[in-house]
């Protein structure tokens, strides 16, 4: 991939699929060419928390909603330290940004990062283009269309990859920061199926339930580690939240050196790639069983099933965006919940070992698990939701009540 400094003036740009689809545009961001997985997100919001999700490594990322940079970009919504996706791809650029927390606009953002994008697309023939063909590699760039084609064509695809070495922090340290001000009030609900503060109508009390959370968030009694296969700070400022003192470390590191820091519980990130490579990963997790807690989230999850023996597959074109429908298996609550993966837990192939605790409602593909000798889950989504609603944040919760009875 090359990536030169931006120029001011507009650059007639394309995004060129393996398959030969061209979409004309301008170049935004870093001038030069990018290739990577053409994939799309459906948020309406939340374009920065995009950017910087480690889960989107080495891919070209189309945002659905028609114009994206209107609240300018700011250092807290920062899911890692930089972007790590290969390429943008918007439909309009807001050239003005008006939000009194941003601090830089979005073109220039992207141009400071090395990020390589394209505006002025069809993002909707784009997405259905997806929508009907799946994803595929692909290049963007202002070379001639033909070479952009040939980069997408010898382009490996993600199938095989082991990603998480890209987006992993290379050496351990310890987490303190949680969500702060901006904590929402639902962050702090039961874990259980059954709420003790349910009233007559299913309303649950908010004081009780921010008073315990409180407690456990002053003590913090919980030692958490917190496996960094590519982790989005706001998990871990959610776990935080939930009471949990964090010490994260790197996606190679051992079960014995994990299980050497004693930790009440582990945590298994989100992260990019086809979970399936993710040998040594695989290989901590199934040592990991049965002795501590664990809790995974999409990758993490995902790794979790493997270890368990299950198998994964690659979706046609993945759930990504903001607004994607799960059940919790275990309460019948319908969450609206905020998800980007490209792979799924084969349900089938989990036999007796495991129950399905969550269903996609849209394809009813596996969301969400729970091993039943060691009571280890996962959900394939994000429930920190950031951004997006908070209807699933009770997994932390529900996380901690699992360390509690272990203890």
């Amino acid at each position: 991939m090359t990536r030169i400094a931006k120029t001011n003036a507009p650059e007639r740009c394309h995004l060129v699929l393996a398959d030969g689809t061209r979409f004309p545009g301008l170049a935004i961001g870093a001038r030069g060419h990018t290739v990577g997985e053409a994939v799309f997100t459906t948020g309406m919001t939340g374009y920065q928390e995009v950017l910087t999700d480690p889960s989107y490594c080495d891919q070209l990322v189309c945002m659905t909603a028609p114009q994206i940079g209107n609240t300018g970009t700011n250092h807290e919504d920062q899911e890692a330290e930089a972007p790590v996706l290969r390429g943008f791809v918007v439909h309009e650029l807001s050239t003005r940004s008006s939000n009194w927390r941003a601090t830089e606009e979005l073109d220039a953002y992207l141009a400071r990062n090395g990020v390589v994008g394209i505006t002025q697309v069809d993002t909707r023939a784009l997405t259905r283009h997806i929508r009907d063909f799946g994803a595929q590699m692909a290049a963007i760039g202002t070379e001639d269309p033909n070479t952009l084609h040939d980069r997408a064509k010898s382009a490996p695809p993600m199938n095989g990859q082991d990603l998480t070495g890209k987006v992993s922090t290379p050496e351990s340290y310890e987490w303190t920061e949680g969500t702060g001000s901006w904590k929402p009030l639902d962050s702090a609900f039961p874990a259980d199926s059954a709420f003790p503060d349910e009233d007559s109508a299913g309303k649950v009390s908010l004081d009780r339930a921010l008073q315990s959370s409180a407690t456990r968030a002053a003590t913090k009694d919980y030692h958490v580690v917190a496996m960094d296969f590519g982790v989005k700070r706001s998990i871990l400022r959610c776990l935080v939240d939930a009471g949990c003192r964090v010490t994260v470390v790197p996606a190679k590191t051992a079960a014995r050196d994990v299980l050497a820091l004693n930790p009440d519980g582990v945590f298994l990130s989100n992260g990019p790639g086809d979970p399936s490579a993710v040998e040594r990963g695989i290989a901590t997790v199934s040592e990991l069983l049965g002795k501590k807690p664990l809790f995974g989230i999409c990758l993490g999850h995902q790794l979790l099933a493997l270890a368990l023996g299950a198998r994964t597959y690659k979706l046609k074109f993945g759930h990504r965006g903001l607004n994607q429908p799960v059940q919790d298996l275990s309460t019948k609550r319908i969450e609206v919940t905020t998800q980007n993966h490209g792979f799924a837990v084969d349900v089938e192939s989990l036999a007796d070992k495991c129950e399905m605790t969550h269903v996609h409602l849209n394809d009813s593909t596996c969301e969400g698990i729970r091993h039943l000798e060691t009571g280890a889950f996962g959900v394939q989504y994000h429930p920190e939701a950031s951004a997006g609603p908070h209807d699933a944040r009770y997994l932390f919760a529900r996380f901690v009540r699992a360390i509690e009875d272990s203890r």
